[in-house]
């Protein structure tokens, strides 16, 4: 839930900033002009997961596989949206996708791994997501949040689970001084910022009008990887604290400087999550925590196995939710996301 005190912040700039809006509306508008078009794009750090409700709803024919949900920042900021207008409605079109690349906002088919409620022959693949918002000249906003699953991060942080469980073993070793085949992280990080580039300018492309917002990562990780208990999967379970320092220093904030940098490169702007969730990490107790560990609190739709994996959060009442923000990182990202729409549509 969003603190009261930020609550009301954001309210007084959306009053503030409806009005100065409406006050530039053309009298007599009509069409495409009677609301602002905003499309949200961006991969499970924005679709939801496990917060909220599915959208669509469960059963519903038209579901995807990408695990949107109504507790995502793209929900929580449409109903501010509705409630305080920025001078027009706001329509929005969430095309967000669990696992997402940043290849597959550009121009790449993603086929879909929801395990929830998968048809017998799996998931339809689905269009890159600049071509399913339909991003044209009328496209007023496009939020971005993407770029962890092109390290990819998600699976960086089950090799460092498996080989905190073995003495002697450091996932920080295994991505300096990769075995052959595989990138290092500085190849990672270097590679990601190309794509990064080709992507935005995509973006910028199909929506030449548009303000496009880039969204970072929050804080997943702690200042000190001494705060967390290695025997607690609701944290980061056997990830040595070393590996923890350096996903956090050489791999996650370098992540955001990327995207950071290359949003200012385009002129674009970009939301810092990371400094106002510090403190919020998967380590800290319920209730302080914005981030669920590698195994936590979700919806019960949410399995509590990972798939090929020997993950069974069932065995301490949980569901399986790999570091992932809960409703309260969330309402977090949505506060910041909000203000950067409303700046942008004035």
């Amino acid at each position: 839930m969003r603190h009261p005190v930020s609550r009301l912040r954001t309210r007084a700039l959306a009053v503030g900033l409806a009005l100065t809006a409406a006050a530039l509306v053309p009298v007599g508008s009509a069409g495409a002009a009677d609301q602002y078009e905003w499309a949200a794009l961006g991969d499970s750090y924005t679709a939801g997961g496990f917060v909220g409700d599915p959208q669509p709803a469960l059963g519903d024919a038209s579901r995807d596989g990408c695990d949107r949900t109504t507790g995502a920042y793209p929900g929580l900021v449409e109903r501010e949206l509705d409630e305080f207008p920025p001078g027009k409605p706001v329509h929005l079109t969430n095309v967000s996708c669990g696992n997402a690349t940043i290849a597959n906002i550009a121009d790449t088919k993603q086929t879909p791994i929801s395990p929830v409620q998968p048809p017998a022959g799996g998931w339809a693949a689905v269009d890159p997501q600049i071509q399913r918002a339909e991003l044209n000249d009328q496209t007023d906003v496009v939020t971005i949040g993407v770029g962890g699953n092109s390290l990819p991060f998600g699976g960086m942080l089950l090799k460092c689970l498996e080989l905190g469980a073995k003495p002697g073993e450091s996932c920080r070793e295994h991505y300096t001084n990769p075995p052959e085949g595989e990138e290092s992280i500085q190849d990672k990080l270097a590679r990601v910022q190309d794509e990064y580039i080709d992507m935005l300018a995509k973006v910028h492309e199909a929506a030449p009008n548009a303000k496009v917002i880039t969204v970072g990562y929050p804080a997943v990780l702690p200042d000190e990887a001494s705060a967390c208990n290695r025997l607690s999967l609701t944290e980061l379970g056997s990830i040595k604290h070393a590996d923890i320092d350096w996903l956090r220093d050489t791999v996650l904030k370098p992540l955001n400087s990327t995207i950071q940098r290359v949003s200012s490169f385009f002129g674009d702007r970009y939301v810092d999550v990371y400094s106002s969730s510090v403190g919020h990490d998967a380590c800290q107790p319920a209730g302080t925590k914005w981030v669920e560990g590698i195994c936590g609190d979700a919806e019960d739709y949410w399995p509590t196995k990972l798939a090929g994996t020997a993950l069974n959060c069932g065995l301490i009442q949980k569901r399986v939710t790999l570091v992932h923000p809960n409703g309260a990182g969330y309402a977090n990202t949505a506060a910041h996301v909000e203000r950067a729409i409303r700046i942008a549509l004035l």
